[in-house]
Formats: C-alpha cells, structure tokens, sequence
C-alpha cells in the first residue's frame, strides 16, 4: 500500500502521486463489425488478459456492466504508477473496445477532514474496491459552483463556513453506512471537474437514495454542479463481457 513501484518495463520512471493512488474511470462501448446479427464484438479474451495483466502490475480493476446508451461496460482502474494505468487503457483498446467516456482522479483526503484519524486517511487513499456485497454501481463527477452573485461562489466563502457545509455533508452521506460506500477522488487541474464520485450500493435504490438526501444538505444544494451519471452493475470481467457481447 503506498510502497516503491518499479520500473513498468525498466526504462520508464513511475509517474506517482505523492500520497494516494491514481484513478482511472474508461466507459466503452462495444464496436460494430458489420450490420448483421452478432455483428458487435470485441477480443474478449484480450480484454481478460488486459484485466489480468493490469491487475498483475499492483493496479485494481472493478469491472462494470453498464445500464444506458452511454456504455457497454466500464472499468476503474486504480494504482500508484500512472503509466500503468496508461498501459490498462492501451490494453483495452488494443483488445478491440471504444472508450467513449473516461475520468481521471487522484484518491485524496479532503482539507475539511484533517482530523481523521489515520486509519480512516487511509482508507480514503488506498482503498480495497470493489466492496463485497455491494454490486449497484453509480459514477458522476462534479464540482463547487461559482456564481456572480453575493453568497453563490463557493470558493469565495470563509474557510469555516465551508467546512461547516461540509461536515453536514458528510453526516448526511454516513446515514448510509452499511447500503453504501463512497470513493471521492480530485480531479483540479486533471479534469473537467474537481471531483469524481463513485458509488457501491447494495440495491439500485440505495444509489438514488443516498444522492437523493445529499442534495438537500446546504453545501449541495447551494454550490454542488453535477455532470453524467453512469450506473450499472459491479461483476467478474467475465461476466460483464458475456452480458455485453451476448453472441459472441
């Protein structure tokens, strides 16, 4: 957890953060090949492998089977080495998948949380995914509002205020404790917002539920801006390609 990561292929340096690990969400969809019937495929033996051999180099993968036009199926891929998680994705187009939409985060302990204990920073920046038990599986990114007017841009409030917000926030999203687990990872300055959220539920509605109640807590419902949901269900790459590629 947080060790030493060699070389990917003994020349290029690791590329890592200096606490926490690199996130990376790909959305795919699955190409046409001709306009038959079973005309969609991949090589879904090289997308396993892509799997296997990215999780051989000390990276997670959750798999997803995804609900929606927006993707086929998912992956979050998380490790310390950037170029590895650059080496999972090169893998998964090689095999013959099209990313369609893709995130890229860092696992991070927010200012307003200092005073966690340890093993709590821990878990927020070496995370054990995916959940047992947890199969209902929802990502969005988002960020704070800064609006023209007086009491509308957030970053524009005083530090207390914020983190008086924010810790209303969070007693809103432990209420779930047991139907959900949240992963917040910052994406300032690497993506188009400043935070991506990940979700594991144990039913689909627990998903809407919780996000349905954090949006009544005043740091949501004044600043909070939201992009694309994506949800689906946490499997096997096994099993999620053989729901998504059924006449393969």
């Amino acid at each position: 957890m947080g060790g030493v990561t060699q070389p990917l292929d003994g020349v290029t340096r690791p590329l890592a953060p200096s606490s926490g690990w690199g996130v990376l969400h790909l959305f795919c969809e699955v190409p046409h090949r001709g306009s038959g019937p079973g005309a969609r495929g991949c090589d879904a033996h090289a997308v396993v492998q892509a799997v296997k051999r990215a999780e051989a180099d000390d990276v997670q993968v959750v798999s997803v089977a995804l609900l929606g036009h927006k993707a086929d199926l998912g992956f979050m891929a998380l490790g310390a080495d950037l170029w590895r998680l650059r080496r999972f994705q090169s893998d998964v187009q090689a095999a013959g998948l099209v990313v369609t939409l893709s995130y890229v985060s860092l696992t991070e302990v927010s200012e307003y949380a200092a005073g966690l204990p340890d093993e709590m920073k821990q878990t927020r920046l070496y995370p054990s995914l995916p959940p047992d038990g947890m199969p209902a599986f929802c990502f969005y990114p988002m960020s704070k509002r800064r609006g023209d007017r007086a009491g509308s841009n957030w970053y524009a409030m005083p530090f207390e205020e914020r983190k008086a917000m924010m810790h209303g926030h969070g007693a809103a999203g432990r209420a779930f404790a047991g139907r959900i687990v949240q992963l917040i990872t910052g994406s300032t300055g690497i993506d188009d917002w400043e935070w991506g959220v990940t979700l594991f539920g144990v039913h689909p509605d627990d998903l809407k539920d919780c996000v349905y109640a954090m949006r009544f807590d005043e740091g949501s419902a004044r600043f909070a801006e939201f992009g694309p949901f994506l949800t689906g269900m946490v499997a096997s790459v096994e099993t999620v390609l053989a729901q998504v590629t059924p006449d393969e």
